[in-house]
């Protein structure tokens, strides 16, 4: 998008605090007034001992998948903690599940075997698919809580899956009064860009008792799973991403303003 499309839109982010800058700037960019509600904090897992386990025993995998830039980051950073480096990593087949993961780990220095065309989980075991994956070993480093159907589906292929925590995520607290001043004036848009930000964003308009001030509030989603999850906890979603990524996520919202 260029120029100022989103001039005198209010937008409000729910993304972590250190991983809003990306869609931030985008939409500043677009001349939106952009508004923070973070609704993840991310964590370091409470051990990181069965992470490191792993990183211990990569000779033992032929797989090694990352669904996440934290994911990344958590796993590279126990890798040097262990002692060990990017050679290491020269026997895995490595994917990336988005754009934004696979140029972490380019940035980091790792060849990245495959990016599916559908950025989702769905995606990854489609670029999978016709391999045969009997006998072979998958490393998950992941969120402590995050969708099963990857490791599920690969273990009914025959593969042995090992999921490590690598971090979590939490709901963040916010004072007394806080999400009503940032949500006054009523924003045009709030955008969410994973399950986790549509439900933690909700339990925060519960608890504040705030679920009817944004009436009348646009819904954009950076993609299906996560609109699904707004519409079960009562959202409609006015704007969805046709390509599961931050910039898909920003054109969409061009696109339905442009469009009214």
């Amino acid at each position: 998008m260029e120029g100022k499309e989103l001039a005198g839109k209010r937008i409000v982010i729910t993304r972590a605090r250190e991983q809003a800058s990306v869609l931030r700037d985008a939409l500043v960019n677009c001349g939106a007034e952009v508004i923070e509600v973070p609704t993840i904090e991310i964590r370091d897992p409470a051990s990181w001992e069965p992470l490191d386990a792993a990183v211990r025993r990569l000779d033992e995998f032929h797989f090694l998948l990352l669904t996440s830039v934290n994911g990344v980051r958590s796993f590279l950073e126990r890798l040097r903690a262990g002692g060990r480096d990017l050679n290491d990593l020269g026997h895995l087949e490595v994917g990336a599940i988005g754009p934004s993961t696979a140029a972490t780990l380019v940035e980091s220095g790792i060849k990245v075997d495959f990016v599916p065309r559908e950025y989702r989980a769905e995606g990854l075991l489609e670029r999978l698919a016709g391999r045969d994956l009997r006998g072979k070993a998958f490393l998950i480093p992941r969120a402590k809580v995050a969708r099963d159907l990857v490791p599920r589906v690969l273990q009914e292929r025959g593969a042995r899956v090992e999921v490590v925590e690598a971090y979590e995520t939490v709901r963040p607290l916010l004072v007394p009064g806080e999400l009503e001043r940032l949500l006054t004036p009523r924003p045009h848009v709030i955008t969410f860009t994973s399950s986790s930000t549509v439900s933690n964003f909700a339990k925060l308009l519960e608890d504040a008792k705030l679920r009817d001030s944004i009436r009348g509030t646009s819904i954009a989603s950076i993609g299906p799973i996560t609109s699904a999850t707004a519409r079960e906890l009562g959202f409609e979603v006015a704007v969805e991403a046709a390509e599961y990524t931050i910039p898909g996520l920003v054109a969409a919202i061009g696109r339905f303003f442009a469009g009214k």
